[in-house]
């Protein structure tokens, strides 16, 4: 029958690493809390499926790409720091990291600033920029794979994996693709090779998805949602400011065109470097702060290092106690690794026997004492039953009283601006509403500010793109239209309202871009000649080009036609119009006839463009004498002859 999880608490594996607590489950591996008995620290121990361990190919992967992980020594990227292989299944070593991960702090807290954000961004960047140097591609870049520690610094985890898994017979639960159908690139979604700009792909989506609160492009099902991203460009979202056109290119469908690591680290800190101070508060994230290795001695046993409580074969809470990095607390804090772990004490040792009973009975007696003086304390002074009053939305007076009234103490750790919550009210508060806590105890919170003001920024006259950035990094919302303008030039901002002053955040400003002059109609010009037509068409910023042609019906030097034709309208200012301008008939000469054939000398005529009106002479008449026009006489085209013959 296989071990479950809670049945592995307590297992020393390798003689060294004593699983503790579980930390989490996903449909590949356990990962769980462990002491490391020989370093004599905190470590996370991830137990790989018992299906994979079968598989040889898996095997050789994984210790492939645990000992080219193991070489990645950088600030931002967990640490791998042994691998085994025991019948419980293999499992890899890891840094312990106690500040959760991104997908907890997106879980209590729905989205963070654009500051934080691009914080986030710069260290995971950077992490990713270090790995591809040396050939090293993540291939699962997700908010669960992005830890931090006590401190709230970023660590990428689970380098190496994603590609084990790849290369495994192995099929995770419903038909899962490997790596995460939500952040994955569209050339993962048409099964192409993968390289490190597939990385930057699904950051970028990581970073939209903790700002906006969404994940682009997802659908129903895992294809669906891949399906949907080959070739699609990121969709915009207001929220994102003035790190929207920094995600754009780094999403481009075509890969070839998308920022590398190192590239979208550079972009990102140029984002950070822009933002008010305000948007730059480093995560709030929660760490653990329990003693969970405590230590009775330098020179304490490795296999017994973890000091258990009595008792210990009841579950004991973890309660995690909120960091204040950046001073504001989330709204449901909570232990960001597991809610409960159950302690295993050491199989129970054969009685002494002889005089050393008597030592082992007075030891007995000392620790029933200590125990039972502990469990008093503990009653008196730690009895968890105050409760925490729900205090969010409420005035800061009338939070006081509330909390006064369970015997608790109030503290309000930071004042922010906020576009929901009226000033003076409660924005959060930690612990969460219906936590017990013992007497005295501070519940922290934030306070609001009201809505924060911005002074609004002159951008007429600016580019679109310049105007965007501006509006965005000053906190308000860029609404665009489009205008025509005769005199600001295409792309640029005719007018903004509000035009200046000051505004709150959030506010939308209405941008008008212009699209040029208004288009053009040519005009109905009648008889009039080419330099009439030219300054009517040139005043219209219309550029006329002349062009001459022969008619017998329009007078020399009259307007024939134009192209585009009178009356068309939606021309652009500055298009060319041909003017067709009359040459007057075409004229030729009546050619010589006289002693031909009269066949002959009707033809001829007839070839040179005239016509043969009559024939004058008697009835048997067999040659032409001339023509009337005389012949050499200079005659329109189409003008009819009189023909004379003998």
């Amino acid at each position: 029958m296989p071990t479950t999880a809670d049945q592995r608490i307590g297992l020393l594996l390798q003689g060294r690493y004593r699983l503790a607590a579980e930390l989490g489950a996903g449909a590949s591996a356990h990962v769980y809390l462990a002491d490391d008995t020989r370093l004599r620290r905190p470590v996370a121990l991830k137990i790989l499926h018992p299906g994979l361990s079968g598989d040889p190919t898996f095997r050789r992967r994984l210790v492939s790409e645990a000992h080219s992980a193991a070489t990645l020594n950088h600030p931002n990227i967990v640490h791998v720091y042994d691998w085994g292989d025991e019948p419980e299944g293999l499992y890899l070593v890891l840094e312990y990291l106690e500040g959760g991960s991104l997908r907890d702090l997106l879980e209590r807290c729905g989205v963070i600033s654009i500051g934080q954000a691009a914080a986030i961004g710069v260290a995971a960047a950077n992490a990713l920029a270090f790995a591809h140097e040396r050939g090293l591609i993540h291939r699962d870049v997700k908010p669960a794979n992005l830890m931090f520690d006590e401190f709230g610094s970023v660590h990428l985890a689970d380098f190496g994996l994603a590609k084990a898994l790849a290369d495994a017979s192995w099929t995770e639960p419903a038909g899962v693709v490997v790596g995460t159908a939500r952040y994955a690139s569209p050339e993962q979604a048409l099964g192409q090779r993968v390289d490190g700009r597939s990385d930057v792909y699904a950051l970028a989506l990581v970073l939209y998805e903790a700002v906006t609160g969404r994940v682009p492009f997802v659908g129903e099902t895992a294809y669906s949602t891949l399906i949907a991203r080959i070739g699609s460009e990121l969709p915009r979202a207001p929220q994102l400011g003035p790190l929207a056109p920094c995600l754009e290119a780094a999403t481009h469908p075509d890969r070839s065109r998308r920022l590398d690591a190192a590239e979208f680290a550079s972009t990102l800190r140029r984002v950070a470097n822009v933002l008010p101070e305000e948007d730059n508060a480093p995560l709030p994230v929660v760490r653990d702060s329990r003693p969970l290795f405590r230590r009775t001695s330098e020179a304490a046993d490795a296999t017994t290092s973890i000091n258990l409580p009595a008792g210990s074969e009841d579950p004991v809470q973890h309660v995690g106690e909120p960091v204040l990095l950046n001073g504001e607390l989330d709204h449901t804090p909570r232990d960001l690794y597991a809610e409960t772990a159950t302690y295993r004490s050491q199989p129970m040792r054969r009685a002494p026997s002889g005089r050393k009973w008597g030592r082992w009975a007075i030891a007995a007696v000392v620790v029933a004492v200590i125990a039972g003086g502990a469990v008093l304390a503990v009653e008196r002074f730690v009895v968890l039953d105050h409760l925490v009053p729900a205090v969010a939305d409420r005035p800061l007076a009338t939070a006081e009283k509330a909390v006064g009234r369970n015997g608790l103490r109030i503290r309000v750790v930071q004042r922010v601006f906020s576009s929901r919550i009226k000033a003076g009210e409660i924005v959060t508060q930690s612990p969460a509403a219906g936590t017990r806590e013992r007497s005295g105890a501070v519940v922290a919170v934030v306070v609001s500010k009201g809505l924060a003001w911005a002074s609004v920024p002159h951008v007429v006259g600016e580019t679109k793109a310049q105007a965007l950035v501006r509006v965005s990094q000053a906190h308000l919302v860029p609404v665009v239209t489009t205008v025509y303008s005769e005199t600001t030039p295409i792309g640029r901002v005719v007018g903004a309202t509000p035009f200046s002053g000051r505004a709150h955040f959030g506010t939308k400003v209405a941008l008008s871009i212009s699209l040029g002059p208004h288009p053009r109609t040519i005009p109905q010009f009648g008889a009039v000649g080419y330099t009439a037509a030219k300054a009517q068409l040139a005043a219209l910023r219309l550029v006329p080009v002349e062009r001459l042609a022969y008619s017998n019906s329009v007078q020399k030097g009259i307007v024939i036609s134009t192209a585009p034709t009178e009356g068309a309208t939606g021309i652009p200012v500055g298009s060319r119009v041909e003017v067709t301008v009359s040459r007057g008939p075409r004229l030729i000469t009546v050619p010589v006839v006289a002693n031909e054939p009269i066949a002959q000398a009707i033809a001829n005529l007839r070839a040179a463009g005239l016509n043969v009106n009559e024939q004058i002479g008697p009835p048997f008449a067999t040659k032409a004498t001339t023509t009337n026009p005389q012949p050499g006489a200079e005659v329109a085209v189409g003008t009819a002859i009189t023909l004379y013959v003998a």
